[in-house]
């Protein structure tokens, strides 16, 4: 069993809450048109580790579990249930989403070919540097987008 993983942006908690409503609790990442919300599907990126990993690539320190800073948001309470399996929704810190938002174009390629080597991304066929260079392109380009309008970003997760 895969753990599924859409990142997107919103201006604030109560604006998740009301997509989770609307999606009957997601995913975001819709086959429609138009998009449910500016969004990226994760395909096996989780906040801590592997964004994480690219965030400490990009800041050139150390990988921490907590660099990412991610918060659990959505639904009320499922911090508190141990059975709980998901979805779930966290939002990133704004400290992330800035890291993202500022990598240089012309760091993209090394910081994708870094990104494609670490080990959790090993067990997939598609983290090719140009693949992950392409998936990069996506957070950053959803960074942006989310940093210039002021937004946060969030990652929509279920089992």
């Amino acid at each position: 069993m895969g753990v599924l993983y859409d990142y997107f942006r919103a201006s604030d908690d109560e604006a998740v809450a009301k997509l989770m409503a609307a999606t009957d609790g997601g995913p975001v990442v819709r086959e429609v048109d138009p998009p449910v919300e500016d969004a990226v599907d994760g395909k096996g990126i989780d906040p801590p580790v592997v964004l994480g990993q690219l965030v400490s690539f990009a800041l050139d320190v150390p990988w921490d579990a907590d660099l990412i800073g991610e918060r659990l948001i959505w639904p009320d309470g499922a911090a508190e249930d141990l059975d709980y399996e998901g979805p779930w929704v966290v939002v990133l810190s704004d400290r992330a989403r800035d890291v993202l938002a500022g990598i240089p174009d012309d760091r993209l390629p090394g910081l994708a070919d870094q990104w494609s080597h670490i080990e959790e991304l090993s067990h997939y066929s598609d983290t090719g540097p140009e693949d992950m260079l392409s998936r990069l392109r996506e957070f950053v380009g959803l960074a942006r987008r989310a940093r210039t309008s002021g937004e946060r970003i969030y990652c929509w997760m279920c089992l």
